[in-house]
């Protein structure tokens, strides 16, 4: 989610200097909903609220093809794909990503032009691009806009990102709040992390989750399903103030499009708030918020100056980021609750 998201204000940048080019973007499955409405399936019009940003979505099964790798329907699959994306004629292919995987992907559409970054996430990745671009941003929102504006002869500036609208979403964001009579502000709380190191412990989100609720907030804990067992782990420690909201992606931009605050790690969730303009409170360890910090909203981001960054994909909590405490993340939690609370007024 954090890759598309982050990639999402070069290309609304484009879209706005070049209305009339038209720009596919491949993607997993999984992560379409960020670029068109889910309910409206393939019968969309490009260019309306139900997907703003792109003209075609190409789906690229990676993790299914993982399953089963050597599987006569992964090769059908892949092969389908690659006539798919040569059929669209595309002069140009940038990755974004900078991995083997969609530098692999970025080949197979057999653009005229096929670029990315000189110094890519994965470095063989880079033997696959005709054009290699030096990345000088510090965020990577903004080396985004260096890579897919040198790339197209432009110069780019971060653009709000267009994010769809779903009306099936929007109806079910209303139901729930009918349901648990939920009428005033309310904060988001994502628990959930790539990998254990990035993951603040759940009792002490619980633990914040309960303080808002005696200032007076409602706290909802995004989750993919009713029975998930880190988000009931914070209700639980919550003492019963937060609720469980299970989430679809669809479903989480609709509910984040009113959330008056979002708490998270450094993780999809995080920046799918940030790209919709709430406020966000980022608590970060192992990763450097310099690179992946909230961007192009109003936050607080914490992090322990013990922290060091380290991709390492561990399973405990990184110690620099346990020494962030409940204290700490309440007391900016309520300045950014307190600050979009005299923005309304």
């Amino acid at each position: 989610m954090g890759d598309v998201l982050h990639a999402m204000p070069a290309v609304a940048a484009l879209r706005q200097l070049h209305p009339d080019w038209h720009i596919g973007w491949a993607v997993e499955p999984r992560w379409m909903p960020l670029l068109r409405a889910e309910s409206k399936g393939d019968a969309v019009e490009p260019g309306s609220a139900a997907m703003p940003l792109v003209d075609r979505l190409h789906a690229v099964s990676t993790r299914a093809w993982k399953r089963r790798p050597f599987s006569r329907e992964t090769l059908l699959d892949i092969n389908a794909l690659r006539r798919e994306l040569r059929a669209a004629q595309y002069d140009l292919c940038v990755d974004m990503q900078g991995t083997i995987r969609s530098s692999v992907i970025g080949r197979m559409a057999g653009a005229k032009q096929f670029a990315g970054p000189a110094d890519p996430r994965e470095r063989p990745a880079g033997w696959m691009y005709g054009k290699q671009i030096q990345l000088l941003a510090a965020h990577v929102v903004e080396q985004g806009c260096e890579l897919l504006g040198t790339a197209t002869g432009q110069t780019l500036t971060p653009a709000d990102a267009l994010l769809p609208l779903d009306e099936s979403a929007e109806r079910w964001r209303d139901d729930l709040f009918s349901r648990i009579q939920l009428a005033g502000p309310f904060v988001v709380i994502a628990p959930t992390a790539g990998w254990g190191a990035k993951q603040w412990p759940a009792e002490r989100y619980g633990a914040v989750a309960a303080e808002l609720a005696r200032a007076g907030y409602t706290t909802l804990v995004n989750a993919s399903s009713p029975d998930n067992a880190l988000a009931n782990a914070v209700v639980q420690a919550s003492e019963g103030s937060a609720i469980v909201a299970p989430c679809t992606v669809a479903r989480l931009i609709a509910l984040l499009r009113r959330a008056s605050l979002m708490i998270a790690g450094d993780t999809g969730p995080l920046h799918l708030a940030a790209a919709l303009g709430r406020p966000v409170v980022g608590l970060y360890g192992p990763t450097d918020p310099a690179r992946n910090g909230p961007y192009g909203t109003r936050s607080r981001v914490l992090r322990h100056a013990s922290s060091h960054k380290d991709h390492t994909r561990h399973s405990e909590t990184e110690q620099g980021l346990m020494q962030i405490t409940t204290d700490e993340v309440t007391e900016a939690a309520l300045e950014l609750l307190r600050a979009e609370r005299d923005k309304v007024v």
